[in-house]
Formats: structure tokens, sequence, C-alpha cells
């Protein structure tokens, strides 16, 4: 078993042997139907707090097609109506100033809310109240990472005419480049999946033609997936396999991180897509220490001028952030590629450019409140 993944190790025949499965109805008792390898979950129906439920979903998520529907998640879609009308608002002000944001994987006419949880909250209460005071999406974070998760929410909103996405894999090692997800272990590619689950909630009916999202059932068990999901054949098999599913208003869509997905095309006449998309984390993804990291670079910086790169490579390391998140995506854009300049990355550019320490600290405090909500 490799230690690391390579772009050459990668064999389409492994990801097709994995997504040639069947999943059996005896595995998914509880599913009310299962729709091309999907099992698909009629929420008013079900004991939410159930643990054999919760177990179901997990393994699904886990080693099943990696994916569920629930149906009917939000059985009074009032607080959905409510939502997405501020989540409108949010857009036309955020055009209104300059600051409209589009989707990273995708060309043309998307509109995306950075951080719709927060903005939702802090603009209407109430409405979060009743928008995540849902206990399916409770059910469904609880069920893949247990309880004290972190939810993230940001809204993506495809008119006609809207390009689709092309496949990818998504948060943590999803939004590295595929050189930098190569640096990390194997067996880091087996964790990155089980700290974060993706899902979104349908704001509108989302027939085939409007471009629900694409899916490769069981997708999420290639190992070697970060790596792979950029190379050409990969993005070929991807299209050839894919399955996309309708969705209802107030229906709620769920799956691993790292199965291989793709928004799907608006080709309809006059549905504005709108979905919110939930990033759940895990509760332990978080250090031991609050440290004040941007005093110690501040204070390292002079040291390092005159060190050899070994040092300085690894005592960087230890001293500045390495990661880009969490940020704030509204000022802090991934300008270039999926994740902004870490602070680790700075250190580095600025004793590249031997920029003086006024200049760095400038730098520093300049990236700080870029990511400050």
């Amino acid at each position: 078993m490799s230690a690391y993944f390579h772009a050459e190790d990668c064999k389409i025949d492994d990801l097709a042997a994995l997504c040639s499965q069947t999943l059996q109805r005896d595995s998914v008792p509880i599913a009310t139907d299962i729709c091309q390898n999907v099992p698909i979950y009629a929420v008013q129906a079900l004991d939410l707090e159930d643990p054999a439920l919760l177990a179901e979903w997990a393994a699904v998520l886990h080693t099943g097609p990696g994916i569920i529907v629930l149906q009917g998640a939000f059985a009074d879609t009032a607080p959905i109506d409510r939502a997405s009308k501020i989540y409108r608002d949010i857009i036309a002000a955020e055009k209104a100033a300059g600051t409209a944001n589009a989707d990273h994987f995708a060309a043309g006419t998307n509109d995306r809310v950075w951080n719709s949880l927060q903005k939702l909250c802090l603009r209407d209460p109430d409405t979060f109240a009743a928008y995540f005071g849902n206990a399916a999406l409770a059910a469904a974070s609880t069920a893949w990472l247990g309880p004290a998760y972190q939810m993230t929410a940001q809204v993506n909103l495809v008119y006609p005419g809207g390009a689709a996405q092309k496949a990818h894999r998504d948060y943590h090692l999803g939004f590295q480049t595929a050189d930098i997800a190569a640096l990390f272990p194997a067996h880091v590619h087996d964790l990155s999946p089980v700290l974060t689950l993706q899902g979104a909630v349908a704001h509108c009916d989302m027939p085939i033609e409007s471009g629900p999202t694409k899916l490769l059932p069981f997708s999420q068990a290639y190992r070697p997936g970060y790596v792979a999901w950029r190379l050409p054949a990969f993005r070929a098999y991807f299209e050839a396999h894919f399955i996309q599913l309708p969705l209802a208003k107030g229906d709620a869509l769920f799956f691993n991180p790292a199965l291989f997905h793709a928004a799907g095309p608006n080709t309809s006449r006059g549905i504005d897509r709108m979905a919110n998309l939930l990033q759940v984390s895990s509760a332990m993804g978080r250090a031991l220490e609050n440290v004040d990291r941007k005093s110690m670079c501040k204070a390292l910086f002079p040291v390092l001028r005159g060190v050899d790169a070994t040092t300085r490579r690894h005592a960087i390391a230890a001293c500045a952030e390495g990661y880009s998140f969490p940020t704030n995506l509204d000022s802090d854009p991934p300008i270039g590629g999926l994740a902004p300049e870490t602070q680790a990355a700075l250190f580095h550019r600025a004793l590249d450019e031997s920029m003086s320490q006024a200049e760095f600290d400038k730098a520093l405090d300049a990236q700080a409140a870029r990511k400050r909500s």
C-alpha cells in the first residue's frame, strides 16, 4: 500500500470497479426508495433520533453510494421562502456595492452568497431559527460528524443558461491543488472526508433541466481521488457515468465530500436554481491552544533573513498558519485558485521579495483584516 498518492498511480479501472456496484435494498432497510443507487428517505415518516437511522446514513455516506436524499426535509417551506428573499436582497446589495461573487468551480452567470449562515442570522434571526432549527439537517450532520458540529453555508444561484461545474471533490483536500494534495500522506486522504459533510437545501423545485448536482455514486471510496479528480480521464469517466436526481423545494441532499460531483448546467427556460450549500465541519478540526501567530511572525521575520533555506522552512512551519481556512471569502477570495494565500506563504514571499519589516507587518495586518468576519 502506497504511503502517498501520485497522479501516475491513479487508474480508471479501479474507480470503475467501485462505481459499478449496486446498492442492495437490504443494506438500507429504512430507506423509502432507491433511485439510481441513491437511497431516498421520506423525512416525515422517520424517527430522526433513531440510532439505527443515523447508523444507516453513516454507512451509506462512508462505504455505500455516498449520497442520501431527504425528501421533505422542510415540511413547511415558509422559512425557505423567507430565506430566499433575504438571499436575493443580499445578492442585489453586494452587486450594488461591487462585491458580487461568482461560483469558483464554474464560469457563467451564477451568483454566490458567501457565509450565508451568518448573513441570514444577522439580518433575520427569526428566519434563521426556523430554517436552521430543522431536525433533518441536524440529524444528517450528527450521523456523519457526531455532536458539536460547526455549520457553514453558501448560497448558489444559477440562472437559465448558467454553466455546469467541472467534476471535483470538496473541502478539505479538494480545495488544494493536486501537487499540494499529493504532499499529504495517504491516511490523511482517508481522514479528510470524515472532517466535513456536504449538503444542499433546495430553495425551488429542481427538475433535471435546471441542473441539479451531478453525482458519481461510490466514487468517494476511491482513495487517490483527491489527486485524480483533475485528470482528464477521470473527468471524462465522470461525465459518462454521473447521475442526477430531481429535487423539490424543501428537499435536502447530503453527500460525502470525497464524492465526485458537479452542479449541472441550467438549461431550463425560466428556473432560477437556488440552493443553500451546507458545509458542516467536525468539532475536532481545531488546535489545542489559541496562538497569536501574527505576532510570532512579526518577531521571527528579521531572524530568518540570514538562515539557511531548510531552517527557514521548518521555522516558518512551526510559527505561521499554513492553512487558508477558515476565512472570510467575501474579503479574502481565492485569487488564482481555490484557496487564499496562507500566512506561511506570505512569510516565504516576504523573504523572497526582501520586504522590509514595516512592509511585512503591514501585509500581515492586511491579511488578518481580510480574514476577519
